[in-house]
């Protein structure tokens, strides 16, 4: 029987007048993997703070078991601006120590794509102070990985992590003991990794078996049963479970509650779009030629990122376009914005990009566009216009609009300024969709967005006639929204996927293999000479001393990052302690190669 981890118990928290929380009791157990899913301001991150202990509940308890070993992530890192990467992550740990211990490797090859972590300027020396939020964030899940833990508490986990990232930490969290209460939106990992559910809606949180596929079924069948929500509600939910019915088959392996009452519940619910009816409606928008690109170059700086592409974006096409950090997903984008802005004027440093005369584009960048604060939601979106045409007959004013969106008619009257980040997101697509745009570009669109919301924008999407490129870490939301994958693979190249981001993930596995066969291997140990006994034991005997050594300079390592973070603003003082550091860190890297050397022998 599993041992149970974390009780609470007749738990209520309240905000204000408004209850996030009211006589929650819940428990976690050895081997549960919980995915939390909710709008946001609901409670969901409430929830997870108070069963980490984070945040007091006003009333009921919450208790731990003894001893009980906890990891958490939250949205918020605590790692020291003063630091290196190296103390954060490895602690005292010697090089031969970590380099020798399979998760650690493990940790770091999967969160950086390598133990010399690529993307760092000095590494694992690389001081923690000028990072940006996301790698500061994967600091902070290394760190907790590495760690044993009987339960992990992860808050938006896969935030900041590219598609191969979210790949990885899935695999590794199932293949862990610990145990796991996960809030995201990514729907794909909540599949993937979690066995339960909890479903946070006003104020009371309702429990699931199985992955996110699972609960979208149980939870159609609950409220078509209970019949407590709205018709517009029960809609999105009973088109969301037709989508996963004709998805891919991994997705309903593990149903648990009858089949046939989700078919039942889907027999009448169209495919979520005409395909070819949408491109016929957006060939008389758009006419032939949207975007024709010519043996164009792409560059950021003087890094080329794409040479001598040759490609078509064709009236309706929707494209998911997927790639390495780094490749030039959003460098592509930019470039065709910029040529549809000065209609064709500015072009990239090689070749062409022609744009359609009829082409109207809206573009969601990954940042979101500053507005007056002092507006309200519904009038930053009458701004733009009134009333959209969303085609097939269907039109919207700007207030109803704001519903799917999730601004209900009081939130509408909240000035642009209260609201939070996620909202934010939501207002910024709002005003893209209500320009009546035929071409969009959509970079992370699914930032901060709740997975209400987003299958509310997926809704919407699925009947929009017009032209669409996805650039998305959320895998789900570019399966569910777009027709053909393109990958970026950072060899200069675009390429089309026909089986999507699974054939994305093998082809990056093929090309790592490939990467790591090119690196001439290690002669193995029965290709070397016999050793004499007496020979091992000095080779032994030489390994111990190194290692009392490297042991000493891991202190006085440890001691001069210290001194640093004390000195952080006396630069001349600095200056020498890090020449002291560099002084020392050569001697270590002498002493691990002679280490590497002499294992052979011993």
């Amino acid at each position: 029987m599993a041992v149970n981890l974390v009780n609470v118990e007749n738990v209520s928290k309240v905000y204000g007048t408004r209850a996030l929380l009211d006589g929650i009791s819940l428990g976690v157990s050895e081997g549960d993997r919980i995915g939390v899913v909710g709008r946001n301001g609901d409670g969901k991150t409430t929830l997870i703070r108070m069963l980490a202990r984070l945040e007091e509940a006003d009333t009921g308890r919450v208790t731990h078991s003894g001893g009980l070993r906890l990891g958490v992530l939250t949205q918020h890192d605590s790692l020291d601006p003063a630091a290196t990467v190296r103390h954060e992550v490895i602690g005292d740990m010697a090089d031969h120590e970590w380099a020798g211990n399979a998760k650690v490797r493990d940790v770091l090859t999967g969160l950086f794509g390598g133990l010399d972590l690529p993307g760092f300027p000095k590494g694992l020396d690389t001081v923690i102070g000028p990072l940006s939020g996301g790698e500061r964030r994967r600091i902070a899940l290394a760190k907790l990985l590495i760690e044993e833990q009987d339960l992990i508490v992860l808050d938006e986990p896969t935030n900041h992590l590219d598609v191969e990232g979210i790949a990885w930490l899935a695999e590794h969290l199932r293949t862990r003991r610990s145990a796991l209460v996960c809030v995201t939106h990514d729907r794909w990992f909540l599949d993937q990794v979690c066995t339960r559910m909890w479903d946070v809606q006003r104020g009371d949180v309702y429990e699931y078996e199985g992955g996110y596929s699972d609960y979208v079924f149980a939870r159609a069948e609950r409220e078509r049963i209970a019949a407590t929500e709205e018709v517009k509600r029960q809609n999105l939910v009973r088109k969301e479970l037709a989508w996963l019915r004709r998805g891919a088959p991994a997705r309903t392996s593990k149903p648990r509650f009858r089949v046939e009452a989700a078919n039942e519940l889907i027999k009448d619910v169209p495919p979520p779009r005409d395909s070819s009816e949408l491109m016929k409606f957006a060939s008389t928008r758009l006419g032939k030629t949207v975007f024709d690109l010519e043996d164009v170059t792409v560059q950021a700086g003087p890094k080329v990122l794409l040479k001598h592409l040759t490609w078509q974006l064709g009236p309706g096409d929707r494209i998911g376009l997927v790639g390495v950090n780094g490749a030039g997903k959003t460098s592509l984008l930019r470039a065709m914005a910029e040529a549809a802005r000065s209609e064709g004027e500015v072009q990239p440093a090689g070749g062409g990009i022609r744009v359609g005369k009829t082409v109207k584009l809206a573009y969601l960048s990954q940042e979101v566009a500053e507005l007056d604060p002092a507006w309200r939601v519904l009038q930053a979106v009458q701004q733009v216009r009134e009333r959209v045409d969303l085609g097939k007959g269907r039109e919207m004013t700007a207030g109803q609009l704001c519903e799917t969106f999730g601004f209900s008619k009081e939130k509408q009257w909240t000035p642009v300024g209260d609201l939070s980040g996620g909202e934010r997101r939501r207002l910024q697509l709002l005003r893209l969709l209500m320009d009546e745009p035929n071409v969009l570009f959509l970079d992370e669109p699914t930032n901060d967005l709740d997975i209400e919301t987003l299958t509310q924008l997926e809704d919407v999407l699925d009947g929009w006639p017009g032209s669409m490129i996805v650039i998305s870490h959320d895998r789900f939301f570019v399966e569910r929204t777009t027709d053909r994958v393109f990958a970026l693979l950072g060899d200069g190249t675009l390429r089309m996927l026909p089986r999507g981001i699974d054939e994305y993930l093998e082809r990056r596995k093929r090309m790592e293999e490939a990467a790591a066969a090119a690196v001439p291997a290690a002669p193995s140990p029965s290709a070397a000479p016999e050793r004499s006994a007496a020979d091992q034991r000095a080779a032994k005997k030489e390994l111990q001393k190194i290692e009392r050594q490297l042991d000493k300079i891991s202190e006085k390592e440890s001691a001069l990052h210290a001194a640093i973070a004390e000195h952080a603003t006396d630069f001349a003082k600095v200056a020498g302690l890090d020449a002291e550091l560099r002084e020392l860190t050569g001697q270590r890297e002498e002493l691990e190669l002679r280490w590497l050397e002499l294992a052979e022998d011993a």
